[in-house]
């Protein structure tokens, strides 16, 4: 009977620790309502505007709306719908005579190397890939460090709709430009701030498009290179902008209007044409034919890199970036360049499911800022990870109806 009570005694002991041990960790993580709307669809609202939408090009609108989002995967499949895949390849000869025409190099650290022997450098990116924006911003602090003080972004909003006070609140929010509301981006955007860039717009908001816009975006550009005649400038745009040479609809795009008007010939960059499909099958049958495991740069035996031509146009560089691997179905490259895979207990969480969850840096407007990463969540006992570096975090979870909001520390 004594071992007995000794038992009892020591049992409901342990269980009062437990009990005041659960209770120390949840005093911590104040769960607050909050009166949040937010401009980012969820993945039903998409569908169901794709599958009403008549207009041709709905594919390359749900496209955008998944990639704004931070749904990296669906992004990759609307467009694909909307392009349309072709699986081809090359034969087995072809292949072996490729890999041994060319070696492999680490794009971010030959771009470094030859930005050092230039003046401006042109990267372009596709509208529905997060990824070549992470790449961007890989380069960001290298190429600060040899002189590029001076960031271009085609996605900046231009005109009455510029974010004036951009460089001095050093985040951006949703205003400051459409492609920017996609975390991705907003984190270029941030680290570019943090950094100490001097950002610029250069779009051309008004006055059309085809060979127009080319002839506003390089005028406007070369505004801000004759204000600052001894600095460098890094310009991150879309598609065709980066192509030097001859265009076959613009005649010429910014990138060759640049060196029209300035004289200066630009080192450009195609992300583009060799990156990943939603389906591997449907690569471009060079970039299967490499089997790249980081973004990756071919040189010859002369010591040239493989430019990207087209016609009469060209890049001086094309970048074959590496098939996405996912981690709880994000992608592993969130989860790289000082960012963790932080996971975001919801089980507690008393809110009708699906939700959104977005990070947002501490301190900045959660009506207003871009967040640092978004998740859609299905169910409450659904893993939800986000992609964060060390700091201080709001955490907003929410289901279009209602809001709560927790602080989330990342050490």
């Amino acid at each position: 009977m004594k071992y007995k009570t000794i038992y009892i005694i020591n049992f409901i002991h342990c269980f009062t620790v437990i009990l005041l041990l659960t209770s120390c960790k949840e005093e911590k993580r104040v769960i607050e309502k909050i009166d949040f709307k937010t401009e980012y669809k969820f993945s039903s609202e998409i569908e169901e505007k794709v599958a009403k939408d008549t207009v041709p090009w709905k594919y390359q609108f749900s496209a955008a709306d998944y990639a704004t989002k931070g749904d990296y995967k669906n992004a990759l499949i609307q467009w694909d719908l909307a392009m349309g895949t072709m699986d081809k390849n090359y034969t087995r000869s072809q292949i072996d005579s490729i890999n041994q025409k060319y070696s492999k190099v680490k794009a971010t650290e030959y771009i470094i190397e030859q930005a050092k022997k230039n003046r401006v450098v042109i990267i372009n990116e596709a509208h529905h890939n997060s990824s070549h924006r992470v790449f961007t911003k890989s380069l960001l602090q290298n190429l600060f460090d040899n002189g590029y003080k001076n960031l271009g972004l085609e996605a900046l909003s231009n005109g009455e709709h510029l974010d004036s006070i951009l460089n001095n609140r050093k985040y951006p929010i949703l205003k400051t430009g459409h492609y920017i509301k996609d975390p991705q981006f907003g984190n270029l955007v941030r680290n570019a701030l943090e950094i100490g860039y001097n950002l610029f717009a250069y779009e051309n908001m008004e006055n059309g498009g085809g060979k127009l816009r080319e002839i506003e975006q390089a005028k406007n550009i070369k505004k801000i290179i004759d204000s600052k005649p001894t600095e460098k400038f890094l310009i991150h745009c879309g598609f065709d902008h980066a192509l030097e040479g001859t265009h076959n609809s613009w005649e010429k795009a910014m990138a060759g209007r640049l060196t029209e008007y300035t004289g200066i010939n630009p080192l450009t960059i195609n992300q583009v044409v060799y990156s990943e499909k939603s389906d591997p099958k449907f690569n471009h049958r060079f970039l299967k034919a490499l089997d790249v495991k980081e973004p990756t740069i071919l040189i010859d035996k002369d010591n040239n890199p493989l430019k990207y031509v087209r016609r009469d146009a060209w890049t001086d560089i094309a970048i074959f970036h590496p098939n996405t691997e996912y981690i709880n179905e994000r992608p592993n490259w969130l989860f790289e360049n000082g960012n963790k895979n932080i996971p975001i207990v919801l089980t507690y969480i008393q809110i009708e499911f699906p939700v959104m969850v977005l990070a947002f840096k501490k301190g900045e407007d959660l009506n207003l800022a871009v967040p640092i990463d978004i998740n859609e969540v299905e169910s409450q006992t659904e893993n939800c990870i986000l992609g964060l570096k060390t700091g201080t975090y709001d955490i907003v979870v929410t289901n279009g109806k209602e809001s709560v909001k927790f602080e989330q520390t990342v050490k």
